[in-house]
């Protein structure tokens, strides 16, 4: 509601106050949103099947302490199944989950949140070289800008210090031989080149020397610059004068180890300007420079979608609007910008989202030295998505996914969640890209600098915050991409949720399980880590990795195959360590447990010539690389999970085509197995029981074996980013005006996703969590009726 009072103000002020009149009524206006082709939320449709209690004798919303029965006898009305599972919108729940889900989640009414819109200045409005934080009044500067207000320039080599022997300093992912960027510590041909923007980055810019045996690459002399690629002779392989049409038609030679690196850039030689990826591609509402967000006046966030009092109120985003909108009476007192309340109807649970200083987020991305790194798509040179593999990229889906959520909020103190976006997919992919990211004091532990950044964070939040010490943190949510999941997150944090895909409850492996030595974390001191394990299964949560979009498997719905069309009892496809040819050399890869599969059911020869001791024709368990992956899967009906350096994506690859995983992790937790019931549509069998698993996968009946299919299928699209992929295919259509295949098929889905999944297992946790309730009872209103409040008091 808008209150005007009769004052003397500035113009300035009666200016500010007149552009908002005149986008919203005096009366209770309503800003409905333009209704979009499609919703990445329309899985949340209600079942109206008992109404919210809204008033309470004490006042506060559904707790009652004179009527302390519930009303509904959950346990008589959604029983368990035969496997101890209870069914909500169509996935197996443990019981006691998937009952408070069905009798509380699905009736959860909508209530009314203050948001407030900040419009706090910065300095020298951040020089042109930043984002205004409106809420705190801070500068988020570009990268190689720092200072309240962006004024300061930082000079970030591309090369360490030089030595004789090493003219060019030591080897790192950005030494140049050529012209550097002290803005972003990146190589480019430079001045006095045809095109000087082209880069020349690592490889590019120095001599290579034939291969010591036959095919084998070649070797890089990082002490001599390769002066050719400068060249104008059409002759010699050059480089940064090299026309692309001529390059294109072979009238002219250039280096092939040269390349577009760098984001931003398509095309064999760096000519066509493209899309950079940024998160949410900045909303609409500012220009992606590299990764990094540049919002339009009035904007702000890590995708520019906050809007503050000088935005356009019809532009808001639409988990802000509808909103109802309250000028203060006193707002003429001050003669500057005011904070304006902003009543939306929202459905808990309520998620606040730190805007962190970004080189926790952004600043890694536009730094970024290879153009794959950290993100889950690209651009081609028409600005159509292209979607990666990249391995670590479900932690940007999900983060984008939060950003646009309609359970996102402003109002800290109305917040349920507190979602803290460190992107340490980013962090250890990065830590060897450029001197500035020196890795020295954390002796060469890539675990090491990443738990520094985590905890760095924390420093902050604590700071400029007041949310982490009203629970310790313990209604905090941190995401670990990385192979080993939180086993590296510093003590101060631990408290908190962690959302992972690596759950090592440290029972038996209880120890770094990665290959890599430059991720083990065995030698973090205790003062830095503590003891904790790597996952707690009372209060983390296992999330699917990223899978890119696969047209051809969604299009022939491979994943809903029969039975009888799956010939293959077991398959397993994948690396099986040193006994193979390009196997892993190292004996600790995978736990040894790849390796004890192979040895007994190996169906590929190993280096001496040997099959598995109990191979059959109906078990595939080989290292060489299918080039039917998916329909291979899809013709099985039991398919092995086992870890890599830690997680690995086979679950992932089991479900998404219908085949039932057979998980070989001891004490390690996979995809929402704390929360759903694996009994259901997985088979989980000991690491010692290895040599029995033909005979335990034989134990099955044909009834099991169905029924386990249909589990399988019901769930497959929890393990889809499908919301994050829906957003992208929303900004393509408004930018061209059609979806692509990818789309098309996505839309057709419907069940819910992770995001879905991931907000259900947080509306539980509201109100079932024995911290929560040890903390006593909240005045919010929940939206709920009594008996799903019980917990919380």
């Amino acid at each position: 509601m808008i209150t005007i009072s009769k004052w003397k103000c500035s113009w300035s002020l009666m200016a500010t106050i007149a552009s908002i009149v005149a986008l919203v009524s005096v009366v209770h206006l309503f800003l409905f949103p333009v209704v979009p082709s499609f919703d990445p939320f329309s899985v949340w449709q209600v079942q109206d099947s008992c109404g919210p209690n809204n008033e309470s004798v004490d006042g506060r919303t559904g707790h009652d302490p004179g009527n302390l029965q519930p009303v509904l006898d959950l346990e008589h009305k959604f029983p368990a199944d035969l496997h101890r599972a209870v069914f909500y919108r169509n996935a197996p729940w443990k019981a006691e989950i998937g009952r408070w889900l069905s009798g509380c989640d699905a009736v959860t009414k909508e209530v009314s949140v203050v948001e407030t819109i900040s419009g706090r200045s910065c300095k020298n409005d951040c020089s042109g070289q930043g984002v205004c934080n409106y809420e705190l009044g801070q500068c988020r500067c570009f990268h190689g800008f720092s200072g309240e207000g962006c004024s300061e320039r930082l000079h970030l080599e591309c090369n360490y210090p030089k030595s004789p022997e090493l003219p060019y300093g030591r080897w790192v992912v950005s030494i140049c031989s050529a012209h550097c960027d002290p803005t972003r510590a990146m190589c480019f041909c430079g001045e006095g080149t045809k095109y000087p923007n082209r880069p020349a980055a690592e490889t590019c810019g120095f001599q290579l020397s034939l291969p010591s045996e036959l095919g084998a690459p070649r070797q890089v002399d990082w002490a001599k610059p390769d002066l050719d690629i400068y060249t104008t002779n059409k002759s010699k392989l050059g480089w940064c004068n090299v026309d692309p049409a001529e390059g294109y038609a072979n009238k002219v030679k250039f280096k092939e180890e040269c390349d577009c690196k760098y984001d931003c850039l398509s095309g064999r030689f760096c000519e066509v300007p493209v899309q950079c990826s940024c998160i949410n591609q900045c909303s609409g509402h500012g220009h992606c420079r590299g990764g990094f967000c540049q919002c339009a006046n009035g904007w702000y966030g890590t995708d520019c979608s906050i809007p503050s009092v000088t935005s356009s109120v019809r532009e808001w985003p639409r988990w802000l609007r509808p909103a109802q909108l309250d000028v203060p009476d006193n707002a003429h007192l001050t003669g500057k910008l005011v904070d304006l309340n902003a009543v939306v109807k929202k459905k808990r649970p309520l998620i606040y989202i730190y805007d962190l200083p970004p080189k926790f987020n952004s600043l890694l991305l536009e730094g970024r030295h290879f153009k794959f790194e950290c993100v889950n798509r690209l651009y081609n040179d028409n600005n159509a998505t292209i979607w990666t593999d990249q391995l670590y990229g479900a932690q940007m889906a999900l983060y984008e996914s939060i950003l646009a959520s309609p359970y996102r909020t402003l109002n800290g103190e109305e917040a349920d969640f507190f979602f803290v976006p460190v992107l340490d997919s980013c962090i250890i992919t990065r830590a060897d890209d450029a001197p500035h990211l020196s890795m020295e004091q954390h002796l060469g532990l890539r675990s090491s600098l990443t738990l520094e950044f985590y905890r760095k964070a924390y420093d902050h939040i604590v700071e400029h915050y007041p949310f982490w010490n009203r629970s310790s943190g313990r209604d905090h949510i941190w995401s670990f991409s990385w192979d080993e999941g939180a086993c590296y997150a510093p003590k101060e944090i631990w408290n908190s949720m962690m959302v992972v895909h690596w759950g090592n409850t440290n029972s038996k492996h209880n120890h770094s399980t990665t290959a890599y030595w430059a991720d083990n974390w065995d030698k973090i001191s205790s003062d830095r880590r503590g003891k904790h394990p790597c996952f707690d299964p009372d209060k983390d949560l296992v999330l699917p990795a990223w899978k890119r979009p696969d047209v051809n498997a969604l299009s022939t719905k491979l994943w809903a195959r029969p039975l009888e069309k799956r010939k293959t009892l077991f398959y397993f496809n994948g690396n099986l360590g040193p006994a193979y040819l390009n196997g892993r050399p190292e004996a600790l890869y995978s736990m040894g447990i790849r390796q004890k599969l192979a040895e007994e059911f190996g169906s590929t020869p190993n280096k001496d010539g040997n099959l598995g001791k109990q191979h059959a024709e109906n078990v595939i368990v080989s290292p060489l690389r299918s080039e039917s992956y998916h329909e291979d899967l899809a013709s099985s009906v039991f398919c092995g999970v086992m870890p890599g350096d830690g997680w690995s994506g086979r679950m992932e690859d089991s479900i998404l085509q219908g085949c039932i995983p057979v998980v070989i992790q001891d004490g390690i937790y996979l995809p929402y197995e704390n929360v759903l019931n694996y009994e259901s549509f997985a088979v989980r069998i000991l690491e010692d029981e290895i040599p029995n698993l033909i005979k335990i996968l034989q134990g099955f009946n044909e009834t099991e074996i169905e029924n386990k299919l249909t589990s399988v299928q019901k769930i497959g699209q929890r393990f889809l980013y499908r919301d994050s992929m829906l957003l992208e295919a929303e900004r393509q259509k408004t930018a061209f005006g059609y979806v692509e295949d990818w789309a098309v098929e996505f839309l057709r889905l419907t069940e819910d996703d992770v995001v879905a999944t991931f907000v259900q297992v947080l509306h539980y946790k509201l109100h079932n969590d024995p911290w929560r309730r040890q903390l006593g009872s909240q005045k919010k209103d929940f939206g709920l009726p009594q008996e799903c409040l019980m917990r919380t008091s």
